[in-house]
């Protein structure tokens, strides 16, 4: 074997005569092969001589002649033959030849052959194209390696299992037939293999292509939103969150003053229900009378953290209490819709006036949000759990009105909203957790009447609170000054929402989320529950604390309001000037207003002024009275104290009185020790009381402390007993 490229227009025998091939074996000895080369094939007995390029060298069998080509010729030793080379031609001795030159024909003695010349049977041109394709092919082999020839490793019969590799390159295995499988082995074993057979096999049925896997999944949408809500924008929507509660923390810390009149009356009398649960001294006043909320609730709490930590650690609870209101708004909303709607509503909800200002004042009104906040988060929470889940929602929303009766209000929302935020999965369902989560509510209710005692707080401070001379367009006016964008956002939410239950950014969910019926509702509830606090105080014809109401409901307006912010900004963010904007002028709002309404009179100087003429055994008139009775408390007893809202008078004469003139007849006769007046929370009163003062021998001014608030400059005047 070889590598080499043969030629198409080469002859095997042509490439015979290599320095590994053997000779060639010619039948007949008088034959004669004329080229190039000058091989000349001799009888039995003669020598052969091959003519090639290059002393190539051939072996000769008899002789042992040397091969002799061109000027390197030399005399044979036995035959006594002379070499000829060019021009010179000698006959051979032994033979009978005769020289042969142009056109000679000359005969050989005993193989009787004629040499070609002049008539010859082959023809010159021939000839020619003869000796043109042998000089290639000489070239071709001259130029081309040496052959390779195939070797055969060594092969072990026993290690085999009885193969045996025989000497032409082919295997012995003692009889036995070898199968192989494909067909691409048995064509490389078969020139190996005498019993090589190829066995055709089935084919194994292929597998059903299974599709492939895509690689990236998006994950489950919620029902309402039109976003993506995942995990990162989940934790992106926490951080954004943590830097509107500092925004928050930092507004509602920047409002300084001392103790107001509310703040001072629920704290001391705190410390005197404590009083009452520990040791059993009597609560100096019927404060379940009068009092806005259950005070063992949040004035419990008050009185505790105001024995630590003073006044300011009992607005730091207050504070507490709305941030966490804040966040679980924003739980609330992302549950409802998405994180772009629940960043919207704790950002609007964080900087209205009523939060602002709630965040630094120690009254039932943070803690009754905090609750509020708490169950209504617990009602959209549980909206596809278990139906007895919504149960949970009755203690805070229970604890909300205990705290703040005005909280009331609010719990039929919650209600209603059991309903709607199960009904699309639960069907009629949804309305037994509507009827359990109110029953659960009533039930507490009545257990609490039934051990909480006299609540005559409730009718005089909510149900059949006297009515005031306030015009139902001036409260109005105040309700959208202090809640009126938000308000606006959430009725823009509302309406968008019917329209269109997302924005599209993702066209294939554009056709699910609720039906238009559940849209409709839970907008008309949710924002229509922020106008409850105005309309109720139009009845009342009242704006008194409207400032703090007004938070109630925008708490439950606020999913709407953030998805109303959500849309005004566009999909994909396209507008977000817009939102930024409503933000912007919210919290502007929002500070300006709170600091108005946070402006209390500085009662330092006149406590102060107080504490060198009080002491345990005097009678004291104050108009604000619970604010020297908080910070005086050491030096004397709440009942010591008395206010300018109401009071009943027998002069000494035995003549009863009240009102105005109760006050005026009991300074002429010179019932207290001390009196101060500032002259504008109680007009009336205070006008009774100047008069009864001017010409009075009994008082002397001891002092005025003046102060100044968003309202103007005041002074409080001080008058002493002669």
């Amino acid at each position: 074997m070889t590598d080499r490229r043969t030629p198409t227009w080469a002859e095997e025998s042509e490439l015979r005569g290599g320095e590994y091939e053997r000779p060639y074996a010619y039948e007949q000895r008088n034959q004669q092969d004329y080229g190039q080369g000058n091989q000349q094939g001799y009888g039995q007995g003669q020598q052969q001589s091959s003519y090639g390029h290059g002393n190539q060298q051939q072996p000769y069998d008899q002789a042992g002649q040397q091969p002799y080509g061109q000027g390197n010729q030399q005399p044979y030793d036995q035959a006594g033959q002379q070499p000829y080379g060019q021009g010179n031609q000698q006959p051979y001795d032994q033979a009978g030849q005769q020289p042969y030159g142009q056109g000679n024909q000359q005969t050989y003695a005993q193989a009787g052959q004629q040499s070609y010349g002049q008539g010859n049977q082959q023809s010159y041109p021939q000839a020619q194209q003869r000796q043109v394709a042998n000089e290639s092919l000489r070239q071709y082999v001259q130029s081309a390696p040496p052959p390779v020839y195939p070797t055969y490793p060594m092969y072990d019969e026993e290690a085999a299992g009885g193969r045996q590799l025989t000497e032409t390159g082919t295997w012995r295995f003692n009889g036995r037939t070898s199968e192989y499988l494909d067909q691409v082995t048995f064509q490389i074993y078969a020139p190996f293999d005498p019993y090589a057979r190829y066995t055709a096999v089935e084919a194994e049925p292929e597998a059903e292509a299974q599709p492939e896997k895509p690689g990236y999944t998006l994950p489950a949408v919620p029902e309402s939103a039109w976003s993506l809500d995942n995990r990162r924008s989940t934790l992106l929507g926490r951080w954004i969150l943590l830097c509107m509660l500092l925004i928050q923390t930092g507004l509602s810390l920047r409002l300084r003053g001392t103790a107001f009149q509310d703040e001072a009356l629920y704290i001391a009398a705190g410390h005197y229900e404590v009083g009452n649960i520990l040791h059993g001294t009597p609560v100096p006043g019927d404060f379940e009378g009068y009092f806005s909320g259950y005070p063992k609730l949040y004035p419990v709490l008050a009185a505790m953290v105001d024995s630590v930590a003073g006044l300011a650690g009992v607005r730091i609870v207050s504070l507490l209490f709305m941030l966490a209101a804040t966040a679980l708004l924003y739980a609330t909303t992302r549950r409802m819709f998405n994180v772009r709607a629940a960043l919207g509503a704790a950002a609007l909800f964080s900087v209205i006036q009523s939060t602002v200002f709630l965040g630094n004042f120690a009254t039932f009104d943070a803690a009754a949000v905090f609750l509020l906040a708490l169950a209504f988060w617990i009602v959209v929470r549980t909206g596809r759990s278990h139906v007895l889940a919504v149960v949970l929602a009755a203690p805070p929303a229970f604890l909300a009105f205990g705290t703040k009766y005005a909280a009331g209000l609010y719990l039929p929302t919650l209600v209603v909203l059991a309903v709607l935020t199960a009904y699309r999965h639960r069907g009629m369902l949804a309305l037994a957790r509507g009827v359990l989560l109110g029953g659960a509510i009533g039930a507490l209710m009545g257990v609490g009447y039934v051990y909480a005692g006299s609540l005559g707080g409730i009718s005089q401070t909510t149900t059949d609170r006297a009515k005031g001379t306030d015009t139902a367009q001036t409260i109005l006016q105040h309700s959208a000054e202090w809640g009126g964008l938000m308000f606006l956002a959430a009725l823009g939410g509302s309406i968008a929402y019917v329209i269109r239950p997302n924005m599209g950014e993702m066209p294939w969910v554009d056709k699910k989320g609720p039906g238009r019926f559940r849209r409709i509702s839970l907008g008309l509830l949710l924002t229509g529950t922020a106008l409850l606090a105005p309309a109720y105080q139009i009845n009342l014809q009242t704006e008194i604390s409207l400032f703090k109401h007004v938070g109630f409901g925008l708490l439950f307006a606020g999913p709407m309001a953030g998805l109303g912010m959500s849309r005004l900004v566009g999909p994909h963010f396209r507008h977000p000037q817009l939102g930024i904007m409503l933000y912007v002028l919210t919290l502007v709002f929002g500070m300006v207003q709170a600091q108005q309404a946070y402006s209390f009179p500085d009662s330092k100087e006149m406590t102060a002024i107080l504490r060198t003429m009080v002491d345990r055994k005097g009678s004291y008139l104050a108009e604000e009275h619970e604010v020297p009775a908080y910070y005086l408390r050491d030096k004397t007893d709440y009942d010591q104290w008395q206010g300018t809202f109401g009071m009943d008078y027998k002069d000494k004469k035995g003549k009863q009185y009240s009102g105005p003139d109760a006050y005026r007849a009991a300074v002429k006769d010179g019932k207290f020790d001390v009196i101060v007046m500032r002259g504008t929370v109680t007009p009336e009163v205070d006008q009774a009381v100047t008069d009864a003062l001017r010409g009075n021998a009994h008082y002397r001014l001891a002092a005025v402390s003046r102060f100044t608030t968003s309202k103007g400059d005041g002074a409080f005047r001080i008058w002493v007993k002669r």
